[in-house]
């Protein structure tokens, strides 16, 4: 369960990220200034002391300074995680700048400081990255159980080596595949 206070553009984009891991979001604000998607619950008022309640986790992207400070506070005395969008020093964690080809995630963070700069990096590291990692990865994942089922050990030096190979495999088609124009 995640609150979310605020209902613009980027409380929207939190909110996107916060269900695509499976979040229960519910949103706090004055106004729904974007469309939210119909598994959020909202409450459409200003935010109130209390409201963080039962929650473990809360965003607050509201761009208001008094209310940042006084849901900061709250989080304080309820033990509460809390990221507050575009203010580092009132965050306890940050959103990564992610890229997921099936079970690869790829995860880049500025620790707030430059939230684009990292979209950047991971959109780089993302064109890097052969296509169809994720399929080695479920390929590597059932393999790995099999090697396990037979009592073997994975923390070898030839996993390891078979990991490579497979992976050197994947770059090599890529390079020899013909490019679409």
């Amino acid at each position: 369960r995640v609150l979310v206070v605020g209902a613009g553009k980027v409380a929207a984009a939190k909110i996107k990220l916060l269900l695509a891991e499976g979040a229960h979001v519910t949103v706090i604000a004055r106004e729904v200034l974007e469309p939210l998607p119909e598994e959020v619950s909202v409450i459409v008022r200003p935010y109130r002391y209390g409201d963080l309640g039962d929650f473990r986790i809360a965003i607050v992207a509201v761009g208001d300074a008094a209310i940042n400070a006084a849901i900061r506070r709250e989080a304080d005395a309820a033990g509460v995680l809390l990221n507050v969008v575009d203010t580092p020093e009132l965050c306890d964690f940050f959103f990564t700048a992610v890229h997921r080809d099936g079970e690869v995630v790829i995860s880049v963070s500025t620790q707030g400081a430059a939230p684009a700069l990292a979209q950047l990096i991971r959109d780089v590291i993302a064109q890097a990255l052969p296509p169809g990692l994720g399929s080695l990865a479920s390929s590597l994942r059932q393999r790995r159980e099999e090697v396990h089922q037979r009592g073997e050990s994975t923390e070898s030096g030839s996993w390891k080596d078979l990991v490579r190979s497979e992976l050197q495999a994947l770059v090599s088609s890529r390079a020899t595949s013909p490019r679409e124009v």
